[in-house]
Formats: structure tokens, sequence, C-alpha cells
């Protein structure tokens, strides 16, 4: 048995009011730390619902990923969920890591197959490890049953799917493991959240969609995250970043991401997620331009 200081997010979403999360990634070094806490310090008068934390490939940043999760909760009061994938570990070392966080006082972890390696192209488990993001939420839920699982999502496919077909059924095995909600990879154009939601509703998925937002900072950033996870760049958004690179303007991703979530909170989505990427000018931008509406 475990003690729980935080609360699952299945019971928030019950409740049927908009939430509003933020994403950290574990820092390099104690610079790097120090200007994370900073940022969480900056976004904490907001009052997120809950943050979440990402972890690294092959494990690499497992104690970073604790560390620092701990000190969302213990130090800004957060409702902290931290990222799990099943790369490099085997389902005994996952079992630990699971026990860590309950221990911590963690309620919710997003379960990941995550990305190969880096130089790898292809994911292979480790002896004895788990092959898919739908083994680790089955391993999750039968241990940790009181734990909120989320999941990954792409509304514009992932990119090693076949087909847009066989991502949605990949991601309905993973509900049926026993996900709670499910985060959408970054988009830009609202539509396609909408279709991806109704596929989703369409293909027996009734779980809460949180869609995943990203403040662009710049153009060449852009072009690199939309290149890795095959989202699509909306040409005015494109030619926005364009020139305000060349006016010095930096307030443009913000604003976009903005006026996005604008739109899907008119339209009756559950949540918005904002991947802050450990830097608090353009969240604050967009949260201080919500609290003025």
């Amino acid at each position: 048995m475990y003690m729980n200081k935080g609360r699952s997010l299945k019971e928030r979403f019950s409740e049927k009011k908009p939430l509003f999360s933020v994403e950290f990634f574990p820092p390099k070094d104690e610079d790097g730390g120090k200007r994370m806490l900073a940022t969480a310090s900056l976004i904490q008068p907001h009052q997120p619902d809950f943050v979440s934390i990402t972890y690294g490939a092959g494990g690499g940043t497992r104690a970073t990923t604790l560390r620092y999760a701990k000190l969302l909760q213990e130090e800004h009061g957060f409702e902290v969920m931290p990222h799990l994938t099943c790369v490099g570990h085997t389902r005994d070392e996952l079992l630990e890591i699971l026990e860590e966080f309950a221990q911590a006082g963690f309620r919710n972890v997003m379960a990941l197959r995550g990305d190969p390696p880096k130089g790898e192209t292809t994911f292979k488990p480790v002896p004895g490890g788990l092959s898919y993001g739908s083994d680790l939420v089955g391993l999750i839920r039968e241990n940790f049953p009181d734990f909120g699982i989320g999941v990954g999502g792409y509304p514009e496919k992932h990119p090693e799917a076949e087909s847009v077909e066989s991502d949605l059924n990949n991601l309905k095995t993973k509900v049926d493991a026993g996900a709670d909600f499910i985060t959408t990879q970054l988009f830009f154009n609202n539509s396609v959240y909408h279709d991806f939601v109704s596929r989703c509703r369409n293909n027996g998925i009734h779980i809460p969609v949180l869609p995943g937002l990203l403040p662009v900072l710049s153009i060449g950033q852009v072009r690199r995250f939309c290149a890795m996870c095959e989202a699509g760049l909306p040409a005015e958004l494109e030619h926005s970043l364009e020139d305000a690179e060349a006016d010095n303007q930096p307030t443009v991703g913000a604003d976009w991401a903005l006026g996005q979530i604008q739109d899907l909170l008119a339209k009756g989505a559950p949540v918005y997620h904002l991947y802050a990427l450990n830097k608090p000018q353009s969240t604050l931008q967009i949260l201080e331009g919500l609290s003025r509406k």
C-alpha cells in the first residue's frame, strides 16, 4: 500500500469545468534547473490545475525528472504528472519507478512508449521490457489502480503509423488498456483538433482529449518541431513568424496560441495544455491575455 498526496486527474475531469496545464522538461544542469523553477514561480500565481514534466529517452533523466517533479510539488504546490516511457527499462524497473512516483505523492502519470534513443530509427524494447505504450498503461492500471493515466495522441498521425486508421486503432488499444485521458501532440489549426476528437468518438474513444499547444518562439523552431511530429504549419502563421523575425517581434507565436485557446474553450474543449519549454515569456503572455477576457 502507498499514501498519495495528490488527486487523480480523472476526478478533476469529472467536475466538467475547463482546466489548464503546463509542461516542463528536466533541465540539463543546475543553471537550467534554476531557470525552470524561476519559470514555475512566475506561472504559479495563475494556478495551473496540474503540470507535467517529461522523461528522457533511455531513462537518462530518471533521477532528474523525479527530483524536479518533487520540487514542483513541494515548493510550488502543483499537482504534478511525471512522464514515463518504456525506453531502456525492464518491466521490473518500470514498477520501481512507479513506486517512486507513488511514494513521492504523485497520483498521475503520462504513459508513453517513447522515441528510439538518439542514433536509432526504430524502437526496440530491452529484454524483459515493454513494446508498446498500451503495455505500460496496462502495467500501471494493474499495479497502481488509483493512478490517473494519460496517453499521447497525434491529431495528424504518428510519424511511424502506416495510416490515420491504424494510428487511431493503436490509440484505442491504449484507451482500452486503462487510459483516462489523451494529450495531443502540438497542432496549429483548431480544425485538426476537432476532426481528431470526432474521429476518436466515432472509434469508441470517449475519454477527454486535451489539446496540446506550443507558443512558438521562432520560425526555425516551429519548422523543426513540425518535421519531427509531421504537424501542419499554416501559411498565415509561417508568414507572420517570418515577418516577426525580420522585425524583431517575438509575440506572434503566443498571440496565435492565445487565439487557439480562446476558440477551443468557446467550443467546449475540456482543458488546454501549454508546452512551455521551461521559458516563461510566451506562457505568461497567454495566461495574462486569457485573464483579461
